[in-house]
């Protein structure tokens, strides 16, 4: 059974960082495209960046380039969001999603997409004040 467990939300002022953490168990392969994507009140699930976890290929969505950082620890199969530079538009809650379906170049490509995945944790909540 598949098992996604996202940590490390909490409430921030603008400019601050935040690293938020998804713990994985249950995935059989050692390659996965494994997603972050948020989720404001009134609004639709966004992807936000994504890592294929066998190595090479990564996504960031335009409005994250260069404040958010994704990256993995194989060893304790988890992976990370460093988010720095807060935004208010960045509150939200975070989810973190795997599916071993794609290759590494695929989920680069696919990784914005919330179809993409079938597996979801549920959730940390991300609050940025002005």
């Amino acid at each position: 059974q598949v098992q996604l467990v996202e940590s490390g939300g909490g409430s921030v002022q603008a400019g601050g960082s935040l690293r938020l953490s998804c713990a994985a168990s249950g995935l059989r392969y050692s390659g996965n495209c494994m997603g972050w994507f948020r989720q404001a009140p009134g609004k639709e699930r966004e992807g936000v960046a994504g890592i294929y976890t066998g190595g090479g290929s990564t996504y960031y969505a335009d409005s994250v380039k260069g404040r958010f950082t994704i990256s993995q620890d194989n060893a304790k199969n988890t992976v990370y969001l460093q988010m720095n530079n807060l935004a208010p538009e960045d509150t939200a809650m975070y989810y973190c999603a795997a599916d071993p379906a794609w290759t590494s170049a695929s989920c680069a490509v696919v990784a914005g997409r919330t179809g993409s995945f079938g597996y979801w944790g549920q959730g940390t909540q991300v609050t940025v004040s002005s």
